[in-house]
C-alpha cells in the first residue's frame, strides 16, 4: 500500500485573506490541515506555525536520538505517539508567539492531520477543533471526526435538546483549538486501511459549504487528487464561499512490485509554495511531473 495526496486551498468568496494552511510530507505520508483564527491576520501565523512544527517534528524524530519534547505514551502506538506529540509542540510555539506580540495575542488555529502507516496498513489520525477528516469507502461516506464545538458540546451532554433549541445556539464557536491554553486535548484513533479508501481533511470553509453526499460524488467522479481537490473547491464557492476553503485528498493505492522504482522516490523534497489558490501534487502518480509536496496558503477568519 501507499498514500496519494493532492491538496488545494483558496480563499473563498467573502474573505480577503487566506487563514488556513495545509502540508504534505510525502517520506512520512503525513497529511495536515490547519485553519487559523484571530485578528490582525493572525490566523495565518498561527496555521503555519501548525503546519511547520508538526513537520519539523516529524523530521526530526526520524533520526534515533531525537529527544522528545513530551512523554511516550506505552500505551499508545508509535504512530499514535508521534501524531500526538507533534500536535503539541505545534500548540506551545503559538501560545509563545502569541506572548511576545501585542498584534499575535489569542491567535489560534485548529487543526486535522492523518499518517499513514503502510507496514500496518492503518491511517492514525489526530484533530483538535472543527477542521475534519472524511472517509470515503466502497460508495459511502463517513465522517471520522468530532468537531469540538459548543453545539456539539452541548449535544453530548445534553441529547435531548430539540431543533428550536438547538437553533439558537451559536453556530462556527469552537471550544478546542491549538494556542488556548498551555494543555491541549488532542482526539486520536486509527482506522484500517483499505485500497481505494479515500480520505479528505478539510477545513470548514469547505465542511459547511457542501455536504457529505456531494463530497461523495466529487471523489467517486475524479480519480485524479488535484482534479477532485479542485472540484470539491468550486463546489464550496458555488455554494457562498463564506470562508477560506481547503481540501486535501488522501487516497490508498497499491504499492510498486518489489524492485521497481516508484515516481515518488524520485520527487524533489518538499518545499514550501503561497499563492492564493494552492496546489501540491499527487506524490507517485505516474503521470504527474515532479512539483512541491508541501503547501500552505496566504491568509479569512473564524470564530473561536
Amino acid at each position: 500500500m501507499r498514500a496519494l495526496a493532492a491538496g488545494i486551498s483558496d480563499v473563498g468568496l467573502q474573505r480577503d485573506h487566506n487563514e488556513d494552511s495545509f502540508a504534505i510530507l510525502k517520506e512520512h505520508t503525513l497529511f495536515i490541515v490547519a485553519d487559523g483564527m484571530g485578528g490582525h491576520r493572525a490566523g495565518d501565523v498561527a496555521s503555519r506555525l501548525a503546519t511547520e512544527a508538526m513537520v519539523d517534528f516529524f523530521r526530526s524524530t526520524a533520526t534515533d536520538d531525537f529527544t522528545w519534547p513530551f512523554a511516550f505514551d506505552a500505551r499508545m502506538s508509535e504512530e499514535e505517539n508521534r501524531l500526538l506529540t507533534g500536535i503539541r509542540p505545534a500548540n506551545r510555539q503559538i501560545i509563545e508567539r502569541s506572548s511576545r506580540s501585542r498584534e499575535l495575542h489569542g491567535m489560534g488555529t485548529t487543526v486535522v492531520s492523518c499518517l499513514f502507516s503502510a507496514r500496518k496498513k492503518k491511517m492514525f489520525i489526530g484533530h483538535v477543533g472543527d477542521s475534519r477528516a472524511y472517509r470515503v469507502r466502497r460508495g459511502q461516506i463517513k465522517q471520522m471526526t468530532r468537531d469540538h464545538s459548543l453545539v456539539n458540546d452541548y449535544l453530548l451532554a445534553m441529547p435531548e435538546l430539540t431543533e428550536e433549541q438547538k437553533s439558537e445556539l451559536p453556530k462556527n464557536v469552537i471550544t478546542r483549538a491549538l494556542g488556548m491554553q498551555e494543555q491541549v486535548a488532542v482526539d486520536i484513533q486509527s482506522d484500517d486501511a483499505e485500497l481505494g479508501d479515500c480520505y479528505i481533511l478539510c477545513s470548514d470553509g469547505l465542511s459547511g459549504m457542501i455536504d457529505d453526499a456531494e463530497m461523495l460524488e466529487v471523489i467517486a467522479s475524479n480519480t485524479d487528487l488535484e482534479t477532485a481537490c479542485r472540484k470539491l473547491v468550486v463546489m464550496a464557492n458555488e455554494h457562498g464561499g463564506e470562508d477560506n476553503i481547503t481540501a486535501l485528498v488522501v487516497r490508498i493505492d497499491s504499492g510498486p512490485e518489489p524492485g521497481e522504482v516508484s515516481l515518488s522516490d524520485t520527487l524533489p523534497t518538499p518545499a514550501v509554495g503561497s499563492r492564493s489558490l494552492q496546489a501540491s501534487v499527487p506524490d507517485g502518480q505516474a503521470d504527474t511531473p515532479p512539483a512541491a509536496a508541501v503547501g500552505e496558503a496566504p491568509s479569512g477568519a473564524k470564530t473561536g
